[in-house]
């Protein structure tokens, strides 16, 4: 896997040409940006700048998208600045217009092929693997969510049940049970001619951790993007998970930065 390559595909085909993710987002292009714009619980921000944007622009298209934004009353919108893009001080300028840098992500990309068929990706001993397909599914989706991440999970609870109503042949969500109990559970966005399929969500609560449940909610996931003709699975890794990730075959192709700005007051 040529890393240059595929990275300029992903900046064109999932940030340059991003489509809409879920029912009521609208992606727009305005000058030198493309942002996506849904309702208060959908992800309100920007996805890609132009690479050729230099510190006067920047400077510009910051303070262009804070007028947007809070016109439109959002309580907040994120800028996700990739560790590639350009002008290289646009982190050092967007906190200087007050957005606050959250954790850095890494970009992590892998050919779906390696992974359909990961050693060891077998299901623990009593634990069976549940589609989410219905408001059930997505209750017992968001508990795993909240046992395994200690946060609430109203949003993506909203998410859920929003893509299983109005588009669910592009999203694929999963949760394992014990005993009847959620103990994890992850999600995968389908970004249909791309080539791209993006995992996300992947959490198990504390006690079942260590015992392969990560690995093989990534193995299926990606042996459905296979059967759906996906090239490739995109994660923004956190630091808990990328080793993992890395270790199962992801390469690197940067980091991703969210840039959270709120209005003050």
């Amino acid at each position: 896997m040529r890393t240059d390559e595929v990275r300029d595909l992903y900046d064109r085909a999932l940030r340059e040409h991003a489509r809409p993710e879920g029912p009521g987002v609208e992606v727009e292009r305005a000058g030198p940006v493309v942002r996506r714009v849904g309702g208060p619980d959908d992800w309100n921000g920007i996805v890609w700048s132009d690479p050729e944007l230099d510190a006067e622009g920047a400077d510009a298209a910051i303070r262009a998208q804070i007028g947007h934004y809070t016109a439109l009353g959002h309580g907040e919108f994120e800028w996700k600045l990739h560790s590639h893009d350009r002008p290289a001080d646009l982190g050092d300028r967007l906190r200087a217009a007050g957005f606050v840098p959250g954790p850095p992500e890494s970009l992590l990309v892998a050919p779906v092929e390696a992974l359909t068929s990961l050693p060891g990706a077998q299901l623990p001993e009593g634990v069976v693997l549940r589609p989410v397909t219905d408001a059930a599914g997505a209750e017992l989706m968001a508990r795993a969510h909240e046992r395994a991440f200690g946060t609430d999970a109203a949003r993506l609870r909203h998410q859920v049940l929003a893509r299983l109503e109005r588009a669910p042949d592009d999203f694929v969500a999963l949760v394992a049970l014990a005993g009847g109990e959620p103990v994890s559970s992850a999600r995968m966005e389908l970004y249909p001619g791309t080539g791209f399929a993006g995992l996300w969500g992947g959490g198990t609560v504390a006690e079942w951790r260590g015992r392969g449940l990560y690995r093989a909610l990534v193995a299926h996931r990606a042996a459905v993007a296979a059967e759906r003709g996906y090239r490739y699975l995109q994660v923004d890794a956190t630091d808990m998970s990328a080793p993992i990730l890395t270790r199962l075959g992801f390469t690197a192709l940067g980091t991703t930065t969210p840039y959270v700005y709120r209005p003050a007051g």
